[in-house]
């Protein structure tokens, strides 16, 4: 935020550090929950908005299949690594060390 500033300026929220900025957005989110201004969303509207966001978001094919990708990557991980460790150490009782000298 505040790191990649351009202008020469002192002035502003944008000018401030991150952690100034953090501090004052804080304030202001107690303010507006102190005064009720400040929107919770019921369980029922919570419901709603996430059904609204899956299917715009299950529209986008080639995002889903990403995400599809991903989770068998994933899944299968752990068995991938231990077959490599397996190979490894078959590899390793096969071959006669080398690194002595006679």
């Amino acid at each position: 935020m505040a790191n990649s500033r351009t202008g020469s300026s002192n002035r502003g929220f944008a000018s401030m550090d991150e952690d100034k900025q953090r501090a004052i957005a804080s304030k202001g989110g107690r303010a507006a929950h102190a005064s009720g201004n400040a929107h919770q969303f019921s369980p029922d509207e919570a419901r709603v908005a996430g059904r609204k966001g899956g299917e715009a978001i299950s529209q986008d094919r080639q995002h889903m299949a990403a995400i599809g990708r991903e989770g068998g990557h994933a899944r299968h991980a752990s068995s991938r690594q231990q077959q490599q460790q397996q190979q490894q150490q078959e590899t390793m009782a096969v071959k006669p060390d080398s690194g002595q000298q006679r």
